[in-house]
Parts: C-alpha cells; sequence; structure tokens
C-alpha cells in the first residue's frame, strides 16, 4: 500500500496593514471568486470595528477570538465491517485554524441585516468573550466526540 505524502507547509506573505499572517488567512478565507480587494475591505473594517466598539487592540481581540472558536477533537467516519462509526481524533493546529476560520466566515455571512464588515465583527467580538455561534458550533463539535468517545479505539 502507498504512503500518503505529506503536504508542505505553505508560507503565507502577511498582510499590508497589521503585517500579519494571520489577518492575510482571514481575508482569503473572506475572499470570493478571486475578489481580494473587496475582501481586504470586509476585514479591515471589521477590525476597524472592534476597535471603535471594545476600545482595545483588534489583533488582540482576532487572535482571542480564534483561539477560542479552535475545535481540539472532532469525529471522522471510519468504516468497520458493515457498520460506519463516528470516530473521535485529535484535531491537528492547521485544521484547528482553517475550522476555525470557516466557522467565522461561514456564521459572519448568515447574519442578515448588517454588512459582512459589521456582522464580523460581532461574530469576532463574541467569539472573543466565548459567545456566539462559532463557539455553539465548537461546543456541538466537541459534544459529538465527546458522545462517540467509545469508538475512539477504531485508529484512524
Amino acid at each position: 500500500m502507498a504512503r500518503r505524502h505529506r503536504a508542505e507547509q505553505r508560507t503565507l506573505a502577511p498582510d499590508p496593514r497589521y503585517n500579519s499572517e494571520l489577518v492575510a488567512h482571514v481575508i482569503n478565507r473572506v475572499m470570493l471568486v478571486g475578489k481580494k480587494s473587496t475582501a481586504e475591505k470586509i476585514v479591515y473594517g471589521a477590525l476597524e470595528h472592534i476597535a471603535e466598539k471594545m476600545k482595545e487592540d483588534p489583533m488582540e481581540v482576532l487572535v482571542r477570538a480564534i483561539d477560542n472558536v479552535k475545535p481540539r477533537v472532532e469525529v471522522r467516519s471510519r468504516r468497520v465491517g458493515g457498520a460506519t462509526y463516528q470516530v473521535p481524533v485529535e484535531v491537528s493546529s492547521g485544521r484547528q485554524l482553517s475550522l476555525a476560520l470557516k466557522w467565522i466566515v461561514a456564521n459572519s455571512s448568515t447574519r442578515r441585516g448588517q454588512g459582512m464588515g459589521k456582522a464580523m465583527a460581532v461574530e469576532l467580538m463574541e467569539a472573543s468573550q466565548n459567545q456566539g455561534n462559532s463557539i455553539k458550533k465548537r461546543d456541538e463539535t466537541h459534544k459529538m466526540a465527546q458522545a462517540n468517545k467509545a469508538f475512539a479505539h477504531y485508529k484512524w
């Protein structure tokens, strides 16, 4: 059986305003159909809104929000015999970041009645305080893993 090839870790150029790779990740996650300038406006607008509302460094709020949303474990389907089991597995750090950003952006876009920048700012502020839909999604993922702990011996 062939071994799986390990993907090389790609480095991302930091964004020009905050000189942060994390902000560049967020911009790339928000970006749709290659419209990077629009995504930058959304993310920078959200960070400015956070600075106005919370009166603290928006980068600290962003980092705290993402750290709070990162899942530690998730479930993966594993077929054994004729049955499919949901096996809890630890999440790698890269996937933790990817899932956290995915959930934050998805939950921001579902907020209606405000622009995406403002919606993202609200979602990040709530996540930094361990509240909001992204935190609910993380808790739901952890509960699912906890409920399926009995199948942990089916290593992934």
